[in-house]
């Protein structure tokens, strides 16, 4: 049996750098000997909002005990839903269950700017969401990310099912027939897998019986894909750039396989070895790209070709951002238009579930 790296937090300034031999930022470093060194969260983009926010209360849960994963589950007050259309006259709110980007390697549904977030995503959405976090690489390599997030709708399958799973917190607010599965960078490549998988987890219940919740859509924000061959806006990336082709070079050589390639179907939707899309029978898809992106390309070219397909999909650009600049900066006027198109698909989505 492999002997499981080390895993340690962060050293400081004495920490041996000749053994270094990745380096992400200095967030994550992995030595010769294979200790992995972490950094507790990000220093770089501060929170825009403190723990607690006027409109929406939170909660975190353990949704698998055994890999110690956690969620972070926000909804609108009844006060603010009701202000905004959301649960008046009985009506319950829409679901969004978030997976947070890192390329696979770093981040947590527990960072301050991810937290910030998903605090104004549901005020401003008027959505309950759900920030699911999962293994990280390279300690658990992909696909572990991936049936993490399958592992978690699970879970709220059965938050919904048995009464005694749950204390009655998001049933309360949320409307488990409009649910949406989003994620932003890494966290849109599972979002990606996950509508990919949906025909197969359903058909997989136990016993037969209906699925309890109906996911009506997904929403992938930069979706962080990857191939050998290089797109122009990644070939046209600077260098001095903190995002940049060698650092997201990085991210893939540590979270896919070991001796894999960008084109491994976790990474490449249209590689050599990737299931053919056509026969997916995909649920309505938003696809957000930053014009600015680095990966602005692949996340266009995913749009054009399920849309090829015959697929529901809609592509909004936005031309003058920065790869996760919502994330970046969750307060920022730009977010708040990129959660008015959020808000907008999902009201305008509307799938009616399948008998069974």
């Amino acid at each position: 049996m492999p002997t499981m790296p080390a895993v340690v937090a962060a050293a400081g300034a004495g920490a041996p750098c000749a053994n270094v031999v990745e380096d992400l930022v200095g967030f994550l470093r992995v030595l010769s000997d294979g200790t992995i060194l972490r950094s507790p969260g990000p220093v770089f983009c501060p929170a825009t909002f403190p723990g607690e926010h006027p409109s929406v209360e939170w909660k975190e849960a353990v949704y698998d005990k055994a890999k110690n994963l956690h969620v972070r589950m926000y909804k609108p007050s009844p006060a603010a839903a009701a202000g905004d259309g959301g649960e008046q006259d009985g009506r319950k709110l829409p679901v969004l269950v978030y997976f947070h980007g890192g390329g696979f390697c770093l981040g947590s549904c527990t960072w301050a700017n991810v937290h910030s977030f998903c605090l104004r995503l549901a005020a401003d959405a008027g959505a309950v969401v759900l920030s699911a976090g999962y293994r990280l690489a390279p300690e658990n390599r992909l696909p572990a990310a991936v049936d993490d997030a399958v592992g978690f709708l699970h879970w709220l399958r059965e938050q919904v099912v048995d009464a005694d799973c749950g204390d009655g917190w998001l049933a309360e607010a949320a409307d488990f027939g409009r649910v949406f599965v989003t994620g932003d960078s890494a966290g849109g490549t599972i979002a990606h897998h996950l509508a990919v998988r949906a025909d197969s987890a359903a058909s997989n219940l136990a016993g037969g019986e209906p699925d309890p919740i109906t996911i009506q859509g997904y929403i992938l924000l930069m979706p962080f894909f990857g191939g050998v061959r290089r797109t122009p806006s990644e070939a046209e990336c600077p260098a001095d750039v903190f995002l940049n082709l060698d650092l997201f070079d990085r991210f893939w050589r540590l979270s896919l396989p070991a001796g894999a390639t960008r084109d491994h179907p976790m990474a490449n939707p249209f590689g050599p070895d990737s299931p053919a899309l056509d026969a997916v029978d995909f649920r309505p898809v938003l696809v957000v790209a930053g014009g600015l992106d680095m990966l602005r390309d692949r996340a266009v070219d995913y749009a054009q070709r399920l849309s090829a397909m015959g697929k529901p999909v809609e592509l909004a650009e936005f031309a003058g951002e920065h790869h996760g600049f919502f994330t970046l900066g969750p307060g920022s006027d730009a977010t708040g238009d990129l959660i008015a198109v959020v808000t907008r698909f999902l009201h305008d989505t509307r799938v009616v579930a399948a008998p069974k």
